[in-house]
């Protein structure tokens, strides 16, 4: 999927509710069946591409404390 800078403009990006301002977020937005990560600071900087799938693993690792620091 090759994703013009125009369309990436047009998508709906969201951060997350809890980000506090400080410079260290990241956006996402939903483009044909893929998830788009990109840096809010640099927003015409590099994208990340996953899968819907893979993005919703992802998620629920984090909300289920797979990534926490005692489990590393």
């Amino acid at each position: 999927m090759s994703v013009s800078s125009m369309e990436v403009r047009d998508l709906h990006w969201r951060k997350a509710r809890r980000s506090v301002g400080n410079g260290a977020c990241v956006e996402v937005a939903p483009a044909g069946g893929h998830v788009l990560v990109r840096d809010s600071q640099d927003q015409n900087g590099t994208l990340m591409r996953y899968t819907e799938r893979s993005w919703l693993a992802f998620i629920v690792r984090v909300k289920t404390g797979w990534f926490d620091h005692n489990r590393l």
